[in-house]
């Protein structure tokens, strides 16, 4: 039955109407119009590109869209999803790829294809959708919108037998009784937030601080480390924020804490123990089992948390991990002009998961000597089942010596050499705000190591000459294709990761770039009522918000505050300072419902409050 589908949905109107299709799937007759064509070929994005021979007619999220979908009273179906996503590539080749399914798709719909990296806050938006209608939200993110550009229903990987089953009821629904539906995609949106303030005082700032803390505790694992007992994410801005915590207040408790987590991490699954870098994240407990992408947007951000940990905790161990994290971006990551690319793929070139990193015993005992695969054999727990369809992935099964970590180093660089790493393709979209993250990173984890600073200048020279347009920030380079409209985060983490720049390097024109940003980033993302996150939206629901939460990537509002207040310390701007104080007042609110989705706003407040 179709309540299968819905778990958990909220809306009732629209689960009624879906049922009521049940008794009648009736053939549905469309409006004439020229049919639909694939306009993907050849795409800048690769994501996008490798949809460019689907049978589905896919059509780019615009406005021209949006306008069809009105004109021939259409639904869209709006899928969303990205280069390196596994199940992406899996709901692809069973489903976008089947010619019955196709034909559904272009006659009854308007499909639209979304490279969530190219438009974020539309994922953002039905992410939320998503999780609020289903309790649950991820990619491939499959969301019906009305024509007048509301969310109605959303749906995740599907088998392509559920999902042919759904569009021909969404079909049905549409006919017998749209309009009913668009009403309760209207009733189903969430109003806009009422803008309400508080000013952000010091004990403000400790009621902040504490209940932060006290969520924490209530969401850590203490045995495994991170913050989950089902999967593990890194959750860098929570880490980054915990470590300044644990720097002013020396919590032996925290420190622990931490330190279990960087090391579950480094030493598992999570961490690429032949080539460095972190993959995106495991699906177990234990941080045994990874996902095989592995993105920018992580190792940026995790090589500064492992380098403060390193002074912290007095373990050159981290520091070593954070370089090793940075030298994955240099090696693998970065483009000849001196910007680094999005991610490399789950799969390899032959469509394997893992295919890249997996090692089978004979392929190790071709390259190693009998006493190395015996070394070899014990850490990565040869000598059990594997647990991998394609082999063992090397990785720390238990706990080891120092000496036997060292003892592995020589064979772990000989199984790089091979260069199996290369196999999995790379998405080499470079956008801005992932290297404002990657410029940050390259200054505070890299500093005193000449490669590193090297890297640093030249991705500073290629921001400034590649990725402004007019003294605008674009979005993302693609190619030969430059798309333009730069969001909300872009600008917040372009404009941290310049400032963190500066600040290492001692560039005056770094700094001033930073606070021409921040005037350009406030006046067009900041508004009485909060952030928007792109300045034209085309989705009906995308309304500003007071405060933005941290997530895998730092809350951007947060991100782009405590910049303005570092360069308000060098230099003040009353109008910069009111805007900011405006801002944190419309933000406390919203942290105290919710504090564990804030830490980005804990030393904001501190500093407010001084």
């Amino acid at each position: 039955m179709l309540a299968h589908f819905v778990r958990g949905i909220a809306f009732e109107k629209i689960t009624r109407f879906f049922l009521a299709a049940l008794l009648s799937l009736l053939a549905v007759g469309t409006t004439s119009a020229a049919p639909l064509a694939n306009r993907l070929s050849g795409h800048a994005s690769p994501y996008l590109a490798m949809h460019g021979q689907d049978p589905v007619a896919w059509q780019e999220w615009s406005p021209e869209t949006l306008a069809r979908a009105k004109r021939e009273n259409k639904l869209l179906f709006v899928s969303l999803g990205y280069f390196s996503c596994h199940w992406c590539h899996v709901m692809q080749k069973e489903s976008y790829r089947d010619p019955a399914i196709a034909a559904l798709l272009n006659q009854y719909f308007i499909p639209v294809k979304v490279d969530r990296e190219l438009n974020g806050a539309l994922d953002s938006a039905l992410l939320d959708f998503s999780e609020r209608l289903n309790g649950v939200s991820g990619w491939p993110l499959n969301a019906f919108v009305t024509p007048e550009g509301y969310p109605a229903y959303a749906v995740l990987y599907m088998p392509p037998g559920d999902f042919k089953t759904l569009l021909t009821r969404l079909v049905a629904t549409w006919k017998e009784r749209g309009e009913a539906f668009r009403q309760a995609a209207r009733d189903a949106a969430p109003p806009p937030a009422t803008a309400q303030t508080q000013a952000p005082g010091g004990e403000t700032a400790r009621r902040q601080h504490q209940a932060y803390l006290a969520a924490v505790w209530g969401n850590a694992d203490t045995l495994q480390g991170g913050f989950s007992r089902v999967s593990k994410f890194p959750m860098a801005p929570h880490l980054a924020g915990l470590l300044e915590i644990y720097h002013r207040d020396r919590d032996p408790r925290l420190g622990g804490f931490l330190q279990l987590t960087l090391d579950q991490m480094a030493r598992r699954g999570l961490w690429d123990h032949v080539n460095g870098g972190f993959f995106r994240y495991t699906v177990d407990p234990d941080w045994h089992t990874p996902h095989f992408e592995k993105m920018l947007a992580d190792n940026a951000q995790l090589a500064p948390v492992y380098a403060r940990a390193a002074e912290l905790f007095q373990r050159p161990d981290y520091l070593e991990t954070a370089h090793r994290a940075l030298d994955f971006m240099l090696e693998t990551l970065r483009s000849p002009e001196g910007g680094f690319y999005t991610a490399t793929s789950a799969l390899d070139r032959r469509g394997r998961e893992g295919g890249a990193y997996l090692w089978r015993p004979d392929a190790l005992r071709r390259l190693l000597s009998a006493t190395e695969f015996g070394q070899s054999s014990k850490v990565w727990g040869l000598d059990k089942p594997a647990p991998f369809e394609l082999g063992y992935l090397p990785m720390e099964m238990g706990e080891i010596s120092p000496a036997e970590r060292q003892a592995l180093k020589p064979i772990l660089a000989r199984l790089k050499a091979t260069g199996r790493n290369r196999e999995a393709p790379i998405d080499t979209k470079i956008n801005a705000g992932l290297n404002g993250l990657a410029l940050s990173a390259l200054a505070q984890a890299g500093r005193g190591a000449p490669r590193f600073e090297k890297a640093a200048h030249e991705l500073r020279a290629y921001l400034e000459k590649r990725l402004l347009v007019r003294g605008r920030l674009a979005k993302t380079r693609a190619g030969k294709r430059l798309f333009t409209d730069a969001e909300l985060d872009d600008y917040a983490y372009v404009i941290a990761g310049l400032n963190d720049y500066a600040r290492v390097f001692r560039d005056e024109s770094a700094g001033r770039l930073s606070r021409d940003l921040a005037s350009q980033a406030w006046g067009r993302f900041f508004t009485a009522a909060g952030w928007r996150r792109e300045e034209r939206p085309l989705l009906a629901t995308l309304h500003p918000e007071p405060a933005l939460a941290d997530g895998a990537l730092p809350s951007a509002s947060f991100h782009l505050i405590a910049a303005t207040q570092r360069l308000l310390e060098a230099r003040p701007d009353p109008s910069l300072a009111a805007s900011m104080a405006q801002a944190l007042a419309l933000a406390v609110p919203a942290m105290a419902k919710t504090p564990f989705d804030f830490p980005g706003g804990l030393e904001s407040l501190k500093v407010q409050a001084k």
